[in-house]
């Protein structure tokens, strides 16, 4: 039976609420901070920032890594910025303009308190960055630096060229670092979580495999927090590394914890377009380089010629054209759905058709090819390594693929899922930015949720309850080590005649076609009698060679895979089910001159789906959206 879910919103105006409720939190002392334990999974920048700020206070963390360094977590990829309410431009930004931005931004399908929550800790975040020696660029006279970011009419992003998330990550990682050396933080490398362990309702530990060694081991604290990403790898082909991967945050939702709204996931306008099928990831290139480069296609069809060859009245700038108000910077959702529209009039460009230019050459004219290098140069260099183009020479090619998933495990205000003692961080949860994230906010909610919120509400979790003394010899450590080791020897023991690889490759192209940037109906349904065919064949046909007791990839992606099989359909069920259009969720029959449709009657909602077993129909339990502070309304960037 389905049920109404209390977000546990503290009362009080929206400006206020986060400050007096910190005032209100229970504390723990310093010394009894000694005595409690935090396992934090993942340590990209909301796990890093997490695990550092916890063990700074005292608490003891042991923080897990997939990866063999922390410094490769997905974070490092992320080029363009980080937002936060400065006004350092005094171009009329304000904390509640960024807090505006975000909820329109969103389609209006996030929870106002949390958004505002995240626009007041945004101005923290940088001044904590620039503390810990991350580079943020400068202007001529040594000030922090502003750039325009998609969805917001002020600059209000800071960035280190290209490489943001790479010196957010570094000043993150260096900040835990600290705290390993200091004995307070306890690192955990190469291990990947593959169950969460519940004792009397409570999460209390984990159990992870050694991917090193194969060895399955368990670990036990009082509490747990989920940072492990974002699920794009569904698509298979996305902007996420390869090791990107649902299943911490799967294994949570087959205990208990709830999936929010898993058929909210963007899709980026500006990537390499796909060049084969043999292609194994795709290549994001910055939003950032919208600010000085114009999107355009030919205004005929099916022309060919050379981009210099096309003389400006013979070129649709689309964007500028049907959004004059925010023109190139419209918000990610809107910029992608306009270049999949141009392409299927059959006015795409390249070999494939399935690309629009972005051209520099009025920003080249105007500021100088040197300015445009200090500014992109190593986003330019990538381009011309990966397509062999020079992209001051000619516009670069660009096309929409999946980057980022808004949807993750339910969370209260407080950052906690429905599974008691179970905080879920960053990209892992679905908590800030509804059905579209405006570019440059990921890196800021995973920040703020690790250096800003998490210290204050694990504290005042640990400060309101008891816990009994848990070790890893309990009985419900010993039946989760047992049904991974079951898990593992069922997949090894398949012997069938696919690689893992097929499958992903079959499920992501299934999800590309019926649930990518355009949904409907037919599609979904046709997407649901898809899915449990490849998983059933998956289950019966797979071969994992390699042995589970040693260093295995295949059986590494094979346990990936097979949690990407059942999230991929409930993906579907979840945007079936939602009889709307919102954000980066289109339904082709809910729309309006091409735009999304909302119902916020129906719908003005967080969808949150229960496990309910293998092959059963989940249950989809609500929380009520209220917008007190922000007027619903039409989202229009004209």
């Amino acid at each position: 039976m389905s049920k109404i879910l209390d977000s546990k919103i503290p009362d009080g105006s929206i400006d206020k609420k986060w400050t007096d409720y910190k005032f209100k939190m229970k504390l723990v002392n310093p010394a009894n901070k000694r005595k409690h334990s935090v396992i934090v999974v993942g340590t990209g920048l909301a796990g890093a920032s997490a695990a550092a700020s916890l063990g700074e206070l005292g608490y003891k963390v042991k923080a897990f890594c997939v990866h063999e360094s922390p410094r490769r977590a997905h974070s490092v990829a992320a080029q363009g910025g980080i937002n936060a309410a400065k006004n350092y431009q005094n171009d009329g930004d304000s904390i509640y303009r960024l807090f505006y931005d975000t909820v329109k931004g969103g389609d209006f399908r996030a929870r106002e308190a949390n958004v505002h929550r995240l626009a007041e800790v945004s101005v923290n975040i940088i001044d904590q960055a620039v503390a810990s020696g991350v580079p943020l660029a400068r202007d001529y006279g040594g000030l922090l630096d502003n750039r325009s970011f998609g969805g917001a009419q002020v600059s209000r992003t800071f960035y280190a060229r290209g490489q943001t998330g790479q010196q957010l990550l570094l000043g993150a990682y260096s900040a835990m670092m600290r705290q390993v050396d200091l004995g307070n933080v306890q690192l955990n490398y190469r291990r990947e979580m593959l169950d969460l362990v519940l004792v009397n309702g409570q999460a209390r530990g984990i159990i992870v495999r050694n991917l090193l060694t194969g060895e399955i081991e368990s670990h036990e604290a009082d509490v747990v927090i989920l940072a492990s990403g974002g699920y794009s790898n569904v698509f298979y082909l996305s902007t996420n590394a390869m090791a990107c991967a649902v299943t911490a945050a799967w294994k949570a939702h087959k205990r208990g914890a709830y999936f929010a709204n898993p058929c909210y996931t963007q899709i980026h306008p500006t990537c390499i377009p796909v060049h084969g099928e043999n292609q194994s990831k795709l290549t994001l290139m910055s939003e950032s380089l919208r600010n000085d480069g114009r999107v355009w296609v030919p205004k005929a069809k099916g022309d060919k010629r050379h981009p210099s060859d096309i003389p400006d009245d013979e070129r649709d700038y689309y964007l500028e054209r049907v959004y004059p108000s925010f023109g190139n910077l419209a918000p990610r959702d809107v910029a992608s759905r306009q270049a999949k529209y141009r392409c299927d009039e059959g006015r795409g460009v390249g070999d494939s058709g399935k690309a629009v230019y972005l051209d520099f050459r009025d920003a080249i004219n105007r500021l100088g090819e040197a300015k445009i290098a200090e500014r992109y140069g190593n986003l330019f260099q990538m381009y011309e390594k990966i397509t062999g183009e020079n992209p001051y020479k000619q516009p670069m090619r660009i096309y929409p693929a999946p980057h980022y998933t808004m949807g993750g495990l339910w969370v209260d205000y407080n950052l906690e899922s429905n599974v008691q003692g179970l905080f879920v961080a960053g990209e892992a949860n679905f908590s800030d930015h509804g059905a579209n994230r405006l570019g440059a906010s990921a890196l800021m909610q995973g920040l703020a949720d690790g250096y800003f919120v998490l210290p204050y509400t694990i504290g005042n979790y640990l400060a309101n309850n008891k816990f009994e003394k848990v070790t890893t010899t309990h009985a419900a450590f010993k039946a989760a080590e047992d049904g991974v080791k079951n898990e593992i020897t069922k997949l090894m023991n398949i012997k069938g005649n696919r690689t893992v690889e097929s499958f992903h490759k079959e499920l992501g192209h299934i999800m590309w076609e019926y649930c990518g940037m355009g949904r409907n109906e037919a599609g979904l349904k046709k997407a649901l009698e898809l899915i449990p065919k490849l998983r059933a064949e998956f289950w019966s046909n797979v071969r994992v060679p390699g042995d589970a007791n040693y260093l295995n990839p295949e059986l590494e992606k094979a346990g990936r895979v097979a949690d990407f099989l059942e999230l991929g359909e409930l993906m579907c069920r979840d945007a079936l089910e939602r009889k709307e259009s919102c954000g980066g969720h289109y339904r082709e029959e809910y729309q309006e001159d091409g735009e999304a449709k909302r119902d916020d009657v129906n719908f003005s909602h967080v969808a949150a789906w229960e496990w309910t077993g293998a092959n059963q129909t989940p249950i989809r339990h609500k929380e009520e959206l209220k917008f007190d502070n922000v007027k619903l309304a039409t989202r229009s960037y004209k």
